[in-house]
C-alpha cells in the first residue's frame, strides 16, 4: 500500500534525523529531486515566478502557483510543500487557501510572516512584516482550517532577514509556534551560518525547525542534524543550476554555428523519454494488446 503523503511528510517531521527538501519549480524538477533521494518537494514561489519570468513579489495569483503545484505533486511520490508567500491576503485568503491545496493533494504549506504584496527576502529593498498578532490569526486560521491533522502548517520567521534581531526573532517563532505552527522556519540571508545557529542554539520550544541555506552553503547536513534541525530546504539550486546550462548551451550553439560542440555534455533524448515514463507507456501496450 501506498503511504498518505500527509501522513509520509508529518512522519518526517516527528523523527529526530534531518529531512532534504529540494526545491522545484515544474513537474520535471520535481521528478529529478526524488529521483536523487530528496525527502519532499518545497514547491519554491521564486521558481514559480521565474519560469513565468516575473518578480517574486506576489505578483502570480494563488490558483497559478497552486496549479504549478499539483503538477510537482502528480510527477513525484514524495510530499509537495508549498511556498505560499504571506497567505495571498487575510485570514479569510488563508482559509481558502488551505483548503484549495489541501484538497488537490499537497501535503504541507508554509506562510511567513510579511505584507501581502511580499518581497523576496534577498531583495535589497525594505523588508517589510506584519504583527505578530495579525500572523499569529493567520496561524490559527490555517490550523482551523485544514481536514487532515497531518497536513503540515510551516511558519516562517523574517525577523531576521528584516534585521529586527535575535529577541525579536525568537519571540515571533514563539508566538507562532503557540498559536499552532506545526514548525518554524528561521531565515537567514547572511553569508555565514552564525546567526542561524544562534538562533537554534536559543530554541527551547519542542516545536521543529526548518532551515533555508541559501546564503550559508557552507554549513552540511551532518551539521544542521547535530543542532537538530527537522527539514533543511535546498530551495533553489536546481533552478540556478537550469539557467545556468540553458543558457551556456544556447550561446554555445549560437557561437559554433552546430550543436555537436554540447551534444556529449547534455542529455540524451532517452534520458527524457525515461523521464516521461515511455518504457512504462511501451510495457502497457505490450500488455493490453497481447490479449
Amino acid at each position: 500500500m501506498i503511504q498518505n503523503k500527509n501522513k509520509t511528510l508529518r512522519d518526517l517531521l516527528n523523527t529526530k534525523k534531518l529531512s532534504k527538501v529540494a526545491g522545484a519549480h515544474d513537474g520535471l524538477s520535481a521528478k529529478l529531486a526524488e529521483k536523487n533521494g530528496f525527502d519532499a518537494i518545497w514547491a519554491s514561489g521564486l521558481g514559480i515566478s521565474a519560469i513565468q519570468t516575473v518578480p517574486d513579489a506576489s505578483i502570480l495569483t494563488m490558483t497559478e502557483f497552486l496549479e504549478a503545484a499539483i503538477i510537482m505533486n502528480d510527477s513525484c511520490n514524495i510530499p509537495v510543500i508549498a511556498d505560499c508567500d504571506s497567505g495571498f491576503g487575510n485570514i479569510h485568503n488563508v482559509d481558502r487557501m488551505i483548503k484549495k491545496y489541501e484538497s488537490s493533494g499537497i501535503s504541507g504549506v508554509c506562510l511567513e510572516d510579511k505584507v501581502f504584496p511580499k518581497l523576496n527576502s534577498f531583495d535589497d529593498r525594505e523588508q517589510l512584516l506584519v504583527s505578530s498578532k495579525e500572523f499569529c490569526a493567520k496561524i490559527k486560521t490555517a490550523k482551523d482550517s485544514r481536514v487532515d491533522n497531518d497536513f503540515v502548517i510551516i511558519a516562517r520567521v523574517e525577523a531576521l532577514i528584516a534585521g529586527l534581531g535575535q529577541d525579536e526573532a525568537y519571540n515571533r517563532a514563539k508566538a507562532y509556534s503557540e498559536a499552532g505552527a506545526d514548525a518554524i522556519l528561521i531565515h537567514s540571508k547572511q553569508k555565514n551560518p552564525n546567526e542561524i545557529v544562534e538562533f537554534i542554539k536559543r530554541w527551547d520550544l519542542s516545536t521543529p525547525l526548518v532551515v533555508v541555506p541559501t546564503k550559508y552553503p557552507s554549513i552540511t547536513m551532518g551539521e544542521l542534524e547535530n543542532l537538530g534541525v527537522r527539514f533543511s530546504i535546498y530551495a533553489n539550486q536546481s533552478l540556478r543550476a537550469s539557467v545556468k546550462a540553458m543558457d551556456e548551451v544556447l550561446s554555445n550553439i549560437m557561437k559554433n554555428g552546430s550543436t555537436e560542440p554540447i551534444e556529449n555534455k547534455i542529455s540524451n533524448v532517452s534520458d527524457i523519454f525515461d523521464l516521461q515514463d515511455i518504457p512504462k507507456m511501451k510495457k502497457r501496450e505490450e500488455i493490453v494488446y497481447s490479449k
